[in-house]
């Protein structure tokens, strides 16, 4: 089964059952998206994220019933990505009930799709479900629905840990991947492949970790599109799937290397996986910068670039851009090559210079660390990498202390020229605030959504707006400007 056949049989199934399908929400999470009180965050990480306003009552849902497939992107395991199951990006189908259909009616529609629709024999499932601690009960509900084998929050509870914020307990599902008949327990067994989680949002954990009663009862499920599409294949590396093949294989030509080679493995999948996060975020309106999503960008990119070097392949196979595109339907390819060919060339001429530098340091520490960033461009997480291959470890906070000094010193130099933000507000610095917000949209109207606000300063004598865009604006895109917010004034 190919990867586009499954989203199809999913979303297919549960329209079925009277779910309303949604597109999937943007890797980065617009600003009135974020929750009042909580951290902001970089990316949507989870399918749950984008619909939490549902879940917890503050918005009214189109339906009751909702399906997607939701683009996810992840950085906190990025050391883990090279292995046979990690991603940074990755998909999320899931099924969701806004306070109508309950855990019965959740675990039916669960085990009809993975035993009718994807045709799993049913000796080859088995599931787990909450067993219960001291502040919840176990989860006899689920329970009766299915014969289970019980754990702990350790397993079955979403989200784990003591994360504020809408959880309860789950119900997962598992696949026998070994051979013959199928033994051991989920989560003992790694054997045992989790494909399918079922979570209950019945609770609200509060920031003190008192749990309360949720105003309606939702359903939140998820099936990883990357490791059930493994799975379904017979497969127990995800990068032999048709989501990365096509890429893995555009590697191998332009390095001459075989995949098969185990040792060439790690790097071409951490390539495959982090060329498909640069495209989406492209494609989402991002660029490499040095802050916020922008340095996750520029991250994932020089990350690739030093693994394809390694691979003795340079740095053109590295956009792989016609497998991954066409993957995700885009007609934006054009668009993502421009912005990774531009970061390479930046990276380019500092990125073997900064290898032999590497070569020559005998104990790395958070200063020498800086000051790979800062001369060769070496994101602080490369070379914390690098020097963990030649088993050293960075202190991070002796690093973070050398940012700061610069950061200040920086700051310090340019005091008076670019301060940012509003000077007082007084009338005509509202008004130009307000004139702010008008040339952010129209900018994006006329160049493109890849255009982002990078910082303002206003004063009563003029406004000055900072944005990202990769080339100087001509005179006609400034006229159309111009003339889109005085129509809108």
């Amino acid at each position: 089964m190919d990867s586009k056949t499954l989203r199809e049989k999913y979303l297919r199934f549960f329209k079925k059952n009277g779910h309303k399908i949604i597109p999937s929400a943007p890797l980065v999470p617009a600003e009135d998206e974020q929750l009042e009180g909580k951290e902001k965050v970089l990316f949507t990480s989870a399918g749950m994220q984008p619909l939490i306003p549902y879940l917890t009552g503050q918005k009214e849902p189109i339906s009751k019933r909702l399906v997607d497939v939701q683009k996810c992107l992840r950085t906190d395991d990025i050391e883990k990505v090279g292995d046979l199951v990690h991603h940074t990006f990755f998909e999320m189908m899931g099924n969701w009930s806004i306070g109508d259909y309950w855990k019965k009616e959740a675990i039916t529609l669960s085990f009809e799709f993975l035993t009718e629709e994807l045709e799993i024999p049913v000796n080859k499932l088995a599931v787990t479900v909450f067993a219960g601690d001291n502040d919840t009960p176990r989860d006899e509900e689920s329970a009766k629905t299915w014969e289970s084998y019980y754990s702990g929050k350790e397993h079955n509870w979403w989200p784990s840990g003591e994360k504020s914020g809408p959880c309860g307990p789950d119900t997962e599902m598992f696949y026998w991947t070994g051979e013959g008949e199928s033994e051991g327990k989920p989560n003992e067994d790694v054997r045992w492949v989790e494909i399918w989680n079922d979570v209950f949002m019945q609770f609200n954990r509060k920031e003190d970790g008192a749990l309360e009663d949720l105003p309606q009862k939702n359903v939140d499920t998820g099936m990883g599109l990357e490791r059930t599409l493994a799975v379904l294949n017979g497969l127990d590396d995800d990068y032999r799937t048709d989501l990365f093949i096509p890429v893995i294989e555009i590697i191998e030509r332009y390095t001459n290397k075989e995949y098969s080679d185990a040792e060439n493995q790690e790097a071409m999948r951490v390539i495959a996986d982090h060329m498909r996060a640069a495209v989406h975020l492209i494609i989402d309106g991002v660029q490499p910068s040095n802050k916020l999503q922008g340095y996750i960008l520029r991250r994932l990119i020089r990350r690739s670039a030093v693994k394809m070097h390694k691979l003795n392949g340079g740095l053109t196979a590295l956009p792989a851009f016609s497998a991954i595109v066409e993957s995700i339907g885009s007609n934006k390819r054009d668009l993502a090559e421009e912005v990774v060919k531009n970061e390479l060339n930046k990276f380019r001429d500092s990125l073997d210079r900064g290898l032999k530098q590497v070569e020559k340091i005998d104990r790395i520490d958070g200063k020498k660390a800086f000051d790979l960033y800062q001369t060769f461009g070496f994101p602080y997480e490369v070379t914390e990498e690098l020097f963990r291959q030649k088993g050293q470890e960075i202190d991070r906070e002796q690093f973070k202390a050398e940012f700061e000094k610069h950061r200040e010193l920086s700051r310090t130099a340019s005091s008076g020229m670019f301060k940012g933000g509003l000077a007082d507000s007084s009338e005509i610095v509202t008004k130009y605030h307000t004139a702010t917000h008008l040339l952010h949209q129209a900018l994006r109207d006329i160049l493109g959504p890849q255009v982002f606000q990078k910082g303002s300063n206003i004063t009563a004598e003029r406004l000055r707006f900072d944005f990202s865009f990769d080339k100087k604006m001509t005179n006609e895109e400034i006229i159309k400007t111009e003339d889109l917010i005085n129509r809108k004034i």
